[in-house]
């Protein structure tokens, strides 16, 4: 017992280690993050079982992301206290979001295609049913993927050494006719930590303050059906694809026709948070994924993506860097259901 007992110990010290690094340095967890999701990419197709290991470590960059970003948002001072059921419900949806893919890619690996759509259905259940909790019960006005929005650490977030600089943004006088910001002589960082530019700590982390500070809009009950319809439309889909088998065009007509009716009337409402009109530019963009889905794709876009592709490679240089590898691992993209459909 005592050797489990030290063990814990080490690991709790090893975790206020860690927790106090990322406080004092956003920027270097953001690079780490970064660092580890090129690492996926670079697996990608090197080895035998490389998509899953690349899929993996994907998933793994996403959630040490949710993780540093959970810690980093304790430290933000005024903001509003989330219930805690809400909060352990927009964690678990989260990290559902993020390991979807592995998942998919991992129950096709071990079950087969049987083992594969079982584990889709049930991640799309419980999404559905968190998502409709949060809409319903908490009011949470629109549903935004991911449900905890990654904090931007180059322009939302500060280290501890430098808080000091917050508090001193407020003796700087912004002149009136000019709007030139001039910070006092005595209100200047040392000359090691002094930054040559107009003071704008807090402008750049507005955006997060308005985040955390800002409810969601309140939706009418038109509104409210029309996002239960945008969230119900993936078991939607599934259900059509079970009835009418893959090749049908009736599982893409009812999912394009629940999709395009929830967002012309969402598109109407007044949405004053930008953190809800960056999540209706994602939806309308998404929209475009229809000429990718089948049967559409097999039928029509197919042939003139290739060709499109295979033009600009052939004729453009530089662009076969990219435009070869696109061709080569679409095939890849149409066979995960969460990529194309998700």
């Amino acid at each position: 017992m005592s050797q489990i007992k030290d063990y814990l110990d080490a690991a709790a010290r090893l975790y206020e280690r860690y927790t106090e690094f990322v406080r004092r340095n956003p920027a270097a967890t953001a690079q780490l993050e970064n660092t580890v999701r090129t690492l996926s990419y670079l697996m990608a197709g090197r080895f035998a079982d490389s998509h899953e290991i690349s899929e993996l470590v994907y998933s793994a960059s996403n959630l040490l992301v949710l993780f540093n970003d959970s810690i980093l948002r304790k430290g933000v001072r005024g903001a509003l206290s989330t219930p805690s059921s809400q909060q352990r419900i927009l964690t678990w949806l989260s990290v559902l979001e993020y390991v979807e893919v592995f998942l998919e890619v991992g129950a096709g690996k071990l079950w087969g295609e049987a083992g594969r759509w079982l584990v889709i259905g049930l991640i799309h259940i419980f999404k559905a049913v968190f998502r409709l909790v949060l809409l319903l019960m908490y009011k949470s006005g629109l549903q935004t993927s991911p449900p905890i929005i990654p904090l931007d650490r180059v322009s939302e977030c500060v280290s501890e050494d430098d808080a000091l600089d917050e508090q001193q943004d407020d003796t700087c006088f912004v002149g009136q006719r000019s709007g030139r910001v001039i910070r006092p002589l005595g209100s200047a960082p040392s000359l090691q930590s002094r930054l040559w530019g107009a003071p704008m700590q807090r402008k750049r982390r507005s955006s997060l303050r308005e985040k955390i500070n800002s409810r969601p809009t309140d939706l009418n009950f038109q509104e409210t059906l029309a996002e239960s319809i945008y969230i119900s439309r993936p078991l939607v889909h599934l259900v059509c694809l079970g009835v009418c088998g893959k090749q049908s065009w009736k599982p893409w007509l009812v999912s394009a026709a629940l999709e395009l009716s929830s967002f012309a009337v969402l598109n109407d409402a007044k949405f004053e948070n930008r953190w809800e009109k960056a999540e209706m530019k994602r939806r309308a963009f998404l929209l475009c994924y229809y000429l990718l889905r089948s049967p559409f794709y097999d039928k029509y876009s197919e042939e003139k993506i290739i060709f499109l592709l295979r033009l600009l490679a052939d004729h453009v240089p530089g662009i076969g860097l990219v435009a070869r590898p696109l061709m080569e691992y679409l095939p890849t993209w149409q066979k995960i259901y969460f990529y194309n459909w998700g």
